[in-house]
């Protein structure tokens, strides 16, 4: 079982009367790779500062091993830090951004030499240790600025968007990079995005914020597969989301623009002719030539989008619309646009969001 590495108890922060972080509860394990995932304002950069000690708790603690380091100074917390704008000395090269930290912490010169060739081979940059940060690209500066993170031998890294000035390409190539030495290096690993294609991808558990409270901490599979809240349904992925009507509570039937379905389950307090909110995954839902399921209904095809390896249709029922996605058959080309389709999908795929 793994041992617990840091914990945050009970953690809020309040600039100007305004508390953006609100009571969190958070437990991390030794060597885990955790992501704080939300939109612009939620919290997930404060919490991270609070975590490097730039920033201190206006209540709450932080815990290392099962040491308090809430009132501990920044640079006693061995803690490593890649800022999302690199944050690179333009004055000095490669080899002497990397050794910055162990410079400061006199290491003796060929130790620290030592340490520079480990970082570069580390981030598949030796060679260029002479070079300056003018001299190379986004994605090169970023990975010496994640050496120099790493150089000190610190117990914990911390990455404030790391990414999110990189085009997509060098992006994703980037992140596996830095999940592999994560990995390799089994550091506990905190990871701040807007992006949820990121935090999907590489993370152990994904800390989803919204408001400054945490709606949901779990596993990618999880957090995407099993929302906890209508916030996260929403904002994790892509998402239908269709208005019904309750037609029977008993039967558990509900009318979609006329057409009525039976539903997994209805909340208890459900009566006829009240609407819910019925969402699920367009990958939850086929062409009903594809899959014979559960939910069948008639639609109309409004959009057609080529997304290379993914066609997504987009269906209007009547006042409500749904979206599919299907794979890319060069044998067997999509319906066409206005064309009438059935669609089905797996009861067990649809999930009744409270209003």
């Amino acid at each position: 079982m793994a041992e617990e590495f840091l914990r945050i108890d009970r953690l809020v922060k309040t600039f100007d009367g305004n508390t953006v972080v609100r009571n969190v509860d958070l437990a991390f394990n030794e060597g885990e790779f955790v992501s704080l995932l939300g939109p612009s304002g939620c919290g997930k950069t404060t919490i991270l500062r609070m975590i490097a000690g730039f920033e201190r708790p206006s209540a709450g603690r932080i815990l290392v091993q099962g040491r308090d380091i809430t009132g501990q100074p920044a640079n006693q917390r061995k803690i490593g830090m890649v800022f999302q704008a690199y944050a690179l000395f333009p004055n000095m090269n490669v080899a002497g951004n990397i050794g910055f930290g162990l410079k400061v912490a006199g290491t003796p010169r060929e130790e620290a030499r030592a340490r520079i060739a480990e970082m570069l081979k580390l981030i598949g940059l030796s060679g260029l240790e002479k070079r300056f940060p003018f001299e190379l690209s986004g994605g090169q500066q970023q990975r010496v600025a994640l050496a120099r993170a790493l150089a000190p031998r610190p117990r914990m890294l911390l990455l404030d968007e790391p990414l999110s000035a990189l085009d997509a390409k060098i992006r994703v190539a980037l992140r596996e990079q830095i999940r592999a030495i994560q990995r390799e290096l089994g550091i506990t690993t905190v990871f701040v995005t807007h992006d949820q294609e990121e935090a999907l991808s590489i993370s152990d558990r994904i800390v989803v914020l919204n408001a400054g409270k945490v709606e949901q901490f779990g596993s990618p599979f999880d957090v995407y597969n099993k929302p906890a809240s209508r916030f996260v349904a929403t904002f994790v992925g892509t998402l239908n989301t269709l208005t019904a009507t309750v037609a029977d509570p008993a039967a558990r039937t509900v009318a979609i623009d006329g057409q009525v379905v039976t539903i997994p389950a209805l909340p208890a307090t459900a009566r006829s002719g009240e609407a819910v909110a019925l969402t699920m995954r367009p990958e939850a839902v086929s062409l009903a030539a594809d899959t014979p399921r559960d939910i069948v209904l008639d639609g109309t095809v409004s959009e057609v989008s080529f997304l290379g390896s993914v066609i997504r249709l987009k269906l209007d029922l009547g006042t409500n619309a749904i979206h599919l996605d299907t794979f890319n058959d060069q044998r067997t080309p999509p319906p066409a646009f206005n064309q009438k389709v059935k669609v089905t999908i797996a009861s067990s795929d649809v999930l009744v969001l409270e209003q």
